[in-house]
This record gives C-alpha cells, sequence and structure tokens, in this order.
C-alpha cells in the first residue's frame, strides 16, 4: 500500500506550495481508517521538505514517479520515500531512501543497531541502523514482490540524514557493510544524494514501476529459494531423525489441503523432541514450493539464533525478512500468507505491541492471516502471566475460524541425553506433576548439585571451552543495574564472591551463541526454545522447599521482571487462580531452564533445604565428590 504516490512535478508543488503534511496525513487517514501522531506529522515536515529540495535538480526528470510511505505487503514496515523511474540503459530503477530527523547517534557494538532518539523527545533506544533499514526494506521487495522479480526491476537503497553530521558514530566502520550496500548521505550532503539519484533515474517512470510494486503478487525468489535451500545442506543439527520426520511430512500434506480449506495444526512436544528442528526444516520446505511462509516466534531469541545457526554468522542477512515476532500481523487480512510456522506458541500473548494495547488476540491473528497456521506447544513451558498458546486456546481459535485442526506429537527425546526419565524426574522433583520417577540415575544424565555458585560456573565455563555450548542461567530474581550502569553487578552473593551481570546487553538475543557470552548469566528470555551441551542453573530465592514440599513463591522475582507483572491485581481479584498461576509459571520457569542442557544441568539452589531435596532424589552411580561437583 502506498500511502502518496504522484511524478515529481506534482509532488514539488505540494511540497514547496502546499502543506505537503498535510496531504500525506489526509491520505494516510483515507487509506488505513486512522491517523498519526504529531511527532510523524512534524517528521513528514521537515523530512519531505529537504527531499524537495533534493528534487529540485532540473536533472531529474519531472516524470520520475514519486512514493511516500509505501507500506512493505503483509508488514508493518513503511518505505519513507521512493523515486522510480528508468536509467540510461532504459532499465527500471527504484530507488529506496530511509529518511530521518537525527542530529546525533551513538554506535552499538551488535550488528547494523545504532543507539538514537527515536520519535520525538523520547530517551535514546536501540534499533537498526538507516543503512541497513533502506536495504532490508529493498531485499524483501526483491525476495518476495513477484512484479519486481518478472520485471527485471534494479532497487537501490540509501539513507539520507539532513541534520546529523559526519561524527564517526554513524559513519563508523562498524557500519561499513552496509553503507556499501545503501550509502549513507548526511548533512550538507544534499548535492552527493543528488547525483546519486542521477546517476540511476535518468528518464520517468514510463513503465509503472510504482502501480506494479503496489500490486505485484506475494512469492519468494528463486534466490531466496536457492538460498535457504543450500543453508541446510550440511547441518546434521537439523537432520530429521523418527518421528520428526513423519510429523514433518505430515504437516507437508495438511499444508496441501490448504487450498481447499483453511488448516491449524499442533504439535504437541516436550523439550528436546524436536520442534525447532522441525520447524525450520518446514520453513525450507515450503519456500522450495514457492509458499509464502514466515517462521514466527513472541521471543527474539529463537529467530535470531536460527538465523545465525543457518547462515554462520552473527550479521544480518537476506533471510531475516523469513523471520517474524508475534505481534506482525494485527492488520493483515485474512489469508494474506500460504504457511505461519509458529514455533514456542505457548508464549504466545493476547495483546500485541510495546504496551500490550494492539490487536485482538494473537493466536486468532495468527490463523485467521494464513491459510495454514502450525503450531508447536509445550503447555508446561508458560513462564509469564501473559502467555495465552496453551493447546486448548489453539483449538478454541481454530474451530471458531472453521479450520480443519490435525494434531500432532513429538514424543523422542534427543535432550538431556535422550532421557525421558530426566524429564519425568524433574516434574516430580519440581512438583509439576506426580511421576514414577521419584529418584534420578546420574550415570543417564549428568546432574550435579552444587554448595558454591562460583564453582558451578567455573565448571560450565571448562565444559564450554569444547565448543562454545555450555552456558549459566538463572531465575530472575536479582535486578538488573547494569542495563544503566555497565560497571554495575546483577546477580550478588556475597558470601561465595560471586557476582556476575545479566545477558541482556550488547549480546542480546545471540547471548546463547556470542563467543565472549561465558562470563554473563542468562535467563528465561534468552534460552526458551535453544538448546546446550551443558547449562548450569542458579535457583533464586523464588523457589525454595518447606515441610516436605517444593514452595514457589513469585513475590520473591526481581521488580523488572516483567513476567509477573500484574500479579497483585490479579490476586485481588481472584486470589486462589492468581496463586495457582503463579506458582505454575515459577515451577516452568525452572524446568524450562534444567532442560536446555542435552549431556547435564549443574544447580546451585540460594536455598539449602531445596539443594538438599535434589541431592536426596539422585543415585549416585558416580563417586560423591564428582555428584558435588568437586
Amino acid at each position: 500500500m502506498i500511502i502518496y504516490q504522484a511524478n515529481k512535478r506534482d509532488f514539488l508543488h505540494h511540497a514547496l506550495r502546499d502543506d505537503i503534511e498535510e496531504v500525506v496525513s489526509r491520505q494516510f487517514r483515507s487509506a488505513t481508517g486512522y491517523g498519526v501522531g504529531p511527532s510523524e506529522i512534524q517528521a513528514w515536515k521537515y523530512s519531505l521538505l529537504e527531499m524537495a529540495k533534493v528534487l529540485q535538480d532540473e536533472e531529474i526528470p519531472l516524470d520520475a514517479g514519486v512514493a511516500i510511505e509505501y507500506q512493505l505487503p503483509q508488514s508493518r514496515k513503511r518505505i519513507d520515500f521512493v523515486i522510480a523511474g528508468e536509467d540510461a540503459a532504459a532499465r527500471s530503477k527504484v530507488v529506496i531512501i530511509e529518511l530521518k530527523q537525527w542530529s546525533e547517534s551513538r554506535r552499538s557494538d551488535k550488528d547494523a543497531v545504532i543507539w538514537a532518539r527515536r520519535g520525538g523527545r523520547t530517551s535514546e533506544r536501540e534499533g537498526p541502523h538507516p543503512s541497513y533499514q533502506a536495504w532490508s526494506y529493498a531485499t524483501f521487495l526483491q525476495d518476495f514482490n513477484a512484479a519486481v522479480q518478472d520485471g527485471g526491476m534494479a532497487l537501490q537503497p540509501c539513507a539520507y540524514l539532513h541534520n546529523h553530521p559526519r561524527d564517526g558514530e554513524i559513519d563508523h566502520a562498524h557500519y561499513q557493510p552496509h553503507m556499501d550496500r545503501a550509502p549513507l548521505f548526511l548533512m550538507r550532503e544534499r548535492s552527493k544524494l543528488q547525483a546519486f539519484i542521477r546517476e540511476h533515474v535518468r528518464f520517468g517512470d514510463r513503465k509503472g514501476t510504482l502501480y506494479a510494486i503496489e500490486n505485484g503478487r506475494i512469492r519468494p525468489s528463486k534466490m531466496l529459494i536457492d538460498s535457504v535451500a543450500g543453508l541446510l545442506q550440511g547441518k546434521p543439527e537439523f537432520v530429521l531423525i523418527d518421528d520428526q520426520k513423519v510429523v514433518h511430512e505430515t504437516i507437508l500434506q495438511a499444508e496441501a489441503r490448504a487450498a481447499q480449506r483453511k488448516q491449524v495444526v499442533i504439535v504437541q512436544g516436550g523439550p528436546g523432541t524436536g520442534k525447532s528442528v522441525v520447524a525450520i526444516n518446514l520453513l525450507a520446505a515450503l519456500i522450495a514450493r514457492e509458499r509464502n511462509v514466515r517462521y514466527v516466534s513472541k521471543n527474539a531469541a529463537p529467530r535470531a539464533v536460527y538465523e545465525a545457526k543457518l547462515t554462520g554468522t552473527f550479521s544480518k542477512s537476506r533471510i531475516s525478512n523469513l523471520f517474524s515476532g508475534s505481534g506482525a500481523f494485527v492488520n493483515d487480512e485474512a489469508d494474506s500468507h500460504d504457511t505461519l510456522i509458529v514455533d514456542e506458541a505457548h508464549r504466545l500473548n493476547e495483546k500485541s505491541g510495546l504496551y500490550r494495547n494492539l490487536g485482538d488476540n494473537q493466536v486468532k491473528e495468527l490463523i485467521r492471516s494464513a491459510r495454514c497456521t502450525v503450531f508447536f506447544v509445550d503447555d508446561d513451558q508458560r513462564v509469564t502471566l501473559f502467555d495465552i498458546g496453551h493447546t486448548e486456546e489453539l483449538r478454541r481459535h481454530a474451530r471458531a475460524l472453521g479450520a480443519e485442526v490435525t494434531e500432532l506429537e513429538l514424543s523422542s527425546q534427543f535432550r538431556c541425553n535422550g532421557s525421558d526419565g530426566y524429564l519425568a524426574w524433574l516434574d516430580h522433583t519440581l512438583g509439576v506433576r506426580q511421576t514414577a520417577n521419584s529418584s534420578l540415575n546420574t550415570a543417564d544424565y549428568d546432574f550435579r548439585v552444587f554448595d558454591d555458585p562460583a564453582a558451578m560456573h567455573a565448571l560450565i565455563a571448562l565444559k564450554n571451552e569444547t565448543n562454545n555450548r555450555s552456558r549459566v542461567v538463572a531465575g530472575y530474581c536479582w535486578k538488573w543495574p547494569s542495563k544503566r550502569d555497565p560497571q554495575a553487578w546483577d546477580i550478588t552473593l556475597p558470601d561465595f564472591g560471586y557476582q556476575r551481570r545479566w545477558n541482556l546487553d550488547k549480546d542480546g538475543s545471540l547471548w546463547i551463541v556470542a563467543p565472549d557470552s561465558m562470563e554473563e548469566v542468562g535467563c528465561i528470555h534468552t534460552c526458551q526454545g535453544l538448546e546446550l551441551d551443558y547449562v548450569g542453573v542458579i535457583i533464586g530465592p523464588d523457589l525454595s522447599f518447606r515441610d516436605g514440599s517444593v514452595v514457589p513463591d513469585a513475590s520473591k522475582r526481581a521488580s523488572s521482571d516483567q513476567s509477573v507483572k500484574g500479579l497483585k491485581k490479579l490476586l485481588a481479584e481472584d486470589p486462589v487462580k492468581a496463586r495457582a498461576l503463579a506458582d505454575a509459571i515459577v515451577r516452568n520457569t525452572y524446568r524450562t531452564l534444567m532442560t536446555r542442557g542435552m549431556k547435564g544441568c549443574y544447580v546451585y539452589c540460594t536455598d539449602p533445604d531445596l539443594a538438599a531435596h535434589f541431592r536426596t532424589h539422585l543415585r549416585r552411580s558416580k563417586p560423591q565428590a564428582e555428584v558435588e561437583g568437586l
């Protein structure tokens, strides 16, 4: 959808003689049914006037096409400014310009990410570098718009920050690969941008390029198909084994039926059964069938990690557009996607957006938006008050939307040394459910209880030296002062001289695979849905052992933990339900943390009685010193 479309002549008239921001605002409301805030109107006013000054260059043809606020199909992303025409060889050219009013910014250590004030007077926050933004939008069109693919259009992205000086931050060498793909034009560089546009747009939009793009069918390009197929080859961690293969093929059959009737597939599976492996293979298989498909997860960590594993790099790539958050489908039209593959579906929320104030229900929106929706779910991994994606909720919305429902199960255990017994023992020992596994033979799975968190962390660090697949995680019982003061310590256990920082800094969603993150401690939000060889777990004061029972206490969580936000209100409304839900969240959190390790799990408990409880349920087939980590 293009909000404003004209030729250069008419755009200059609107910009220089009328109030361009009012013109765009009226057309935005007409196209979408709602308006925008004052800050965005101000951004239009100043940035579009700057673009008018750029286009006053007489060598840029008057009949060049101009588009403002082009919303990418099936996306909430909008391209700020587009100029379309033909180059000297009469080839269709589209110049994509990302506009920013920033006057300052600050470099981030993350790939393609920069700190800046985004959206008026708000405090600075991290976000994509403008050159990366422009390139990613161009790549989206190249990979998914049939008119671009079939019409032989050439897309040329760039970014224009007319208030920002060259200061070694926005244009730091760290961002050079992105600036090479999408040149960056800054303050007092209008003439350079004009020369750039002249180079690519020598003649007007005689072929109706903008119209063709706006009405182009959505389908993956051959380049993207070949790229994704090649990424899985030679990666044994993505090979389908046993019931994974059966589930994969059954889902493909259901997806084929979606042409006649909406399909919903619910795949249940516990930790380590390979839900994500099947999901990634489905993504590749459906792309190969030229389906419009996305891998969806509520948490950013699985998306970032699987992209990095597929590409072998932490850098942003063209396959980034295949991965989406669960809140991106609020305004999508019905059946606008062929298939949505929803990993960690138990983490879906009711509302979307930063303030949970957008949309109706994420489950409903996902099913509505696709002909076939595949949910991978584990009802025992609900870890926040906002998680609603349990199996019955999925069934209910599928029935309401008239979908045919297929239910499958992944049962073969590939994590925890293939030990189903460990999972059953953990459920029993944590009080999640009663099982027949009241004791664990440590010969089947390397489980150890430590009296010293520093000793546990040291052993995990030693294990990590082999292949960078071991990390320490903790319950969210410690605040996050290092977010504002990088020198501050978050997790402090003074009796042992132990102090560590949370992972939520430079590594972000890639913490679990970042090579230099071993010294940090991860949390549920950056490890759920992912796996390690060995995991060390610090169990905080939100879980203790009293009077013969494991006792959760969500009130001992850090105040910065969003997972139990709203608990006080819920306690006032329905105290019995609230306590049961809060207890389940605490137990499920530790169940999830303690099942990240394929080969072993080492724990330190802040409550000595809880540590003793674990020890009494171990059958020590190894020497006592080794069980205790000495």
